[in-house]
């Protein structure tokens, strides 16, 4: 995870410095860098869902604060049309106690200290989006993303391992609009989520964002990731909560 960030760090400083020299503000693309330590307040999970043993990643793991962060790229196609891209890594690993015996992902765990939870939770996603509304004050943005999780839950025991990969594609609903408070205030929420029988996914911010010259930007808030899934094969949900702060360009 710090090796993810520490990545997304040097292509975000190395490429706003590269267009910071080139002068032309053309706001068609933005790039964002957000830093957002994590808490859990539930992570549960069951695998295999029919014969596995629901336990709690979070009883193990405690509730944090985790390392997290995320790099948001958007180039405006038209004034309109926009796409975008992200890059949310997530990794959790704790040693904790296991408070009772489990059946996990083909294999059986005793009740005891010194069990390592690793909880990883990696998204990457691909957005459209279309300006449906612009006005005095409110400007509304609606669109589709395409999400590619790449999610995995694993447990150790010093005698005893086993782990479940999760690696599959989501649509979600795009919604994003920001309120203009005043020449340099922003208040913004953003969503990208939905829900079906099987399961459900959101991560929804709420951000008062500060733009201190032309091109910059900063931003603090609170965001909020929550969903899983009920299916034949696993059980799994978790909720997390992020205390989100982030630096944006505009060039």
């Amino acid at each position: 995870m710090r090796r993810s960030l520490k990545l997304m760090l040097v292509i975000f400083f190395v490429w706003t410095s590269a267009r910071g020299m080139e002068g032309a503000d053309d706001g068609k693309f933005s790039m964002e860098f957000e830093f957002s330590p994590a808490w859990q307040s539930r992570n549960d999970a069951r695998i295999p869902n029919s014969t596995g043993t629901k336990f709690s990643l979070r009883d193990i793991q405690g509730s944090g604060p985790f390392l997290g962060g995320r790099i948001i790229l958007f180039f405006a196609l038209t004034p309109k049309n926009e796409i975008g891209l992200l890059a949310a890594p997530l990794t959790i690993t704790e040693t904790g106690e296991l408070k009772e015996p489990i059946f996990f992902a083909g294999q059986s765990f005793a009740a005891g200290p010194a069990v390592k939870a690793i909880y990883q939770f990696n998204s990457y996603r691909l957005t459209y989006r279309y300006r449906i509304y612009e006005g005095d004050r409110w400007t509304w943005k609606l669109g589709v993303t395409g999400k590619i999780r790449d999610a995995k839950i694993e447990l150790r025991d010093g005698t005893t391992s086993a782990a479940d990969d999760d690696l599959g594609f989501v649509p979600l609903l795009h919604i994003d609009g920001q309120c203009r408070l005043s020449e340099k205030w922003r208040f913004q929420v953003n969503m990208d989520g939905l829900a079906a029988p099987q399961g459900r996914a959101f991560d929804i911010a709420l951000k008062a964002r500060y733009r201190f010259s032309k091109r910059w930007d900063v931003a603090f808030g609170y965001r909020v990731l929550e969903g899983g899934a009920d299916v034949d094969r696993v059980y799994t949900f978790a909720w997390l909560h992020y205390a989100a702060a982030s630096l944006a360009l505009r060039f």
